[in-house]
């Protein structure tokens, strides 16, 4: 039923400007055609369906249901304050093709994203962040979790000295998968005929845990590592090096790696010894996982860009930058 609202709304003549200023209606939206409840009912929809099907449902216009839900998210960030992060996540998020990057900054501890923003993943536009969030709260960060990306490590330390630095498990262990990836290649190539049948279509199978795998997929596997003796020692090596954060100690660990790197000793693997170079150039924020007061949730940066891609693909790409960061830092907040 649509229903018309009349009321009288005083207009005020002020005396410093000489303008004639119309009174604000706190139960009115920014567009004053709807009431603020209203927005928000739109708003709270649009957290699990499309701007399309909500205006099609409601009778609106697309572009009005989009500014209604960027009010929404607007609301949600000023209830949720500012941000005073002591444990912070740092990850770079494709928003076009071309290699254009914006940073997302999250609070491991509260769990939810504080900053989106910069030109690109340079060390300037990480610097952004900490400008924004200013010097006493910077000087109260004690842990930055970040890739091995060295313009967000240096901005880190130039600006938060004190905090510990910690390269993010998972981005590791994407290196690690890269180079299985590519032992997986090279067998490829040196074999011909019958021989490769067992190795093509395998990559995401020798990448997988096996428990993650389908009965089909534990087949397949136990097949290939059959077959292929080189990948099914990169495959083991791939496996056991995740053994690294479970340690409490640093020289636990150092031990552990010392092994692990002598293991490839006449093996002929390559990629693992560049992979192994790299985690010696960067043990120091390898190791920091070890403290006790450093055992954070590595996982949710990654399950975040999961969810950057979800709101990306869901929109078939967004071209409002603005309405892309409300998305972003309103999708761990809980509804109005």
């Amino acid at each position: 039923m649509r229903i018309f609202l009349e009321l009288e709304i005083r207009r005020v003549a002020c005396r410093s400007c000489g303008a004639v200023k119309r009174e604000r209606l706190d139960f009115l939206a920014d567009n004053s055609r709807y009431t603020r409840r209203f927005a928000f009912y739109v708003g709270k929809r649009c957290r699990s369906s499309a701007i399309k099907d909500i205006a099609e449902e409601l009778g609106l216009e697309w572009h009005t249901v989009k500014e209604l839900e960027k009010q929404y998210m607007r609301e949600q960030l000023r209830r949720a304050g500012t941000p005073g992060p002591k444990v912070i996540g740092i990850d770079e998020v494709s928003i076009r093709k071309g290699h254009t990057y914006r940073i997302v900054v999250s609070d491991l501890v509260r769990r939810r994203p504080i900053w989106f923003g910069g030109k690109d993943r340079s060390e300037a536009s990480m610097e952004e962040f900490f400008q924004g969030l200013g010097a006493p709260k910077s000087e109260k960060i004690r842990l930055a979790v970040m890739d091995m990306w060295r313009p967000f490590r240096n901005a880190t330390q130039r600006h938060a000295p004190q905090a510990s630095i910690l390269f993010d498990k998972f981005h590791v262990l994407r290196h690690l998968g890269d180079a299985l990836d590519t032992v997986r290649k090279g067998e490829y190539a040196r074999l011909s005929g019958k021989d490769r049948r067992f190795i093509k279509g395998q990559k995401y199978t020798l990448l997988a845990h096996r428990e993650n795998l389908t009965l089909e997929g534990r087949k397949s596997l136990k097949l290939l590592l059959t077959a292929n003796k080189r990948l099914s020692t990169a495959y083991l090596l791939k496996e056991s090096f995740g053994q690294l954060w479970s340690y409490n100690r640093e020289a636990w660990a150092r031990r552990f790696f010392e092994n692990w790197r002598a293991s490839l000793k006449w093996q002929r693997l390559k990629p693992f010894e560049k992979f192994a170079a790299m985690i010696e150039r960067h043990w120091e924020g390898i190791a920091a996982y070890c403290q006790p007061e450093n055992k954070v949730a590595l996982g949710f940066v990654e399950g975040l860009n999961n969810k950057i891609r979800v709101i990306q693909r869901r929109a078939y790409g967004l071209r409002d930058e603005e309405y892309l960061r409300l998305k972003i830092l309103t999708t761990m907040l809980p509804p109005l």
